[in-house]
């Protein structure tokens, strides 16, 4: 992992109505590397994220990817240089068919870029990501309109479409969220894949014992504050760390 780290955040600082998101924060980030973002509710991870992204434009600092300033750019512009993500709250198509909501990534600038200037048969390309994804496509699945489907194949759709993109850095903010035990056990290997594959990934996420499975380091923020950063075990025996998180132990067993 060394070099020039494919992501850096350096003195970012964001305030809502004098009330502060992010204050200060600084990190980087290599290439292939999986970074967990945690904090509890509030403590302005999803903010960071928007900053990152260009949904939200920063009071200071800066946000650099492979060396260019992206600060504050347009979100598809952000998207369209290597950086997707999915939400919190999923955003989809919801009256159209699952495999049509990832027509409008398949038909970017990027994906015809990254397919050597050819776009090819975008339903066929957007059943091929679904399958990948655990879609079946002998099934019915990937063609029932996305609002009829369960929330875990909701949560697959907008990584799918946010995977669509052929990202170079990909951000799950809480893509676990309202998902069932085995559906979580289903996604988590597929992550794995793409981290493997050489996809830098950085993820938000309250599951801990899920997310410490994954990933090589983790940060956590608390009242838009950074105050820790290291291996799970090593932020999790961090007195400050416990102290955010109400006292409450976290067994990583």
């Amino acid at each position: 992992m060394a070099g020039e780290p494919i992501l850096k955040v350096s003195h970012l600082k964001k305030s809502f109505g004098g009330v502060l998101a992010v204050y200060d924060v600084n990190f980087e980030l290599n290439p292939g590397e999986f970074l967990g973002i945690i904090g509890p509710n509030g403590s302005g991870k999803t903010t960071l994220v928007n900053l990152i992204t260009g949904f939200v434009k920063p009071d200071e600092g800066e946000v650099l990817f492979r060396g260019k300033n992206i600060t504050g750019k347009m979100p598809y512009k952000i998207a369209g240089l290597g950086i997707s993500r999915t939400f919190q709250m999923v955003r989809l198509f919801y009256n159209l068919p699952a495999y049509k909501n990832l027509i409008i990534p398949l038909c970017s600038s990027r994906f015809k870029k990254m397919r050597g200037g050819k776009y090819g048969e975008r339903d066929d390309v957007a059943i091929d990501l679904l399958d990948d994804m655990g879609f079946e496509r002998d099934s019915q699945v990937p063609y029932k309109v996305a609002g009829s489907l369960p929330h875990g194949y909701l949560k697959r759709l907008d990584l799918s479409r946010a995977l669509a993109l052929r990202p170079e850095v990909l951000i799950l903010d809480e893509l676990f969220s309202g998902m069932s035990m085995s559906e979580v056990a289903s996604t988590l290997p597929l992550i794995e894949k793409f981290n493997e594959e050489g996809l830098t990934i950085i993820m938000i996420e309250h599951r801990l014992k899920e997310l410490f499975r994954v990933v090589d380091r983790v940060m956590v923020l608390n009242y838009g504050i950074p105050i820790a950063s290291g291996s799970p075990d090593e932020v999790m025996e961090s007195e400050e760390v416990k102290k955010a998180y109400l006292g409450i132990h976290i067994d990583l067993d």
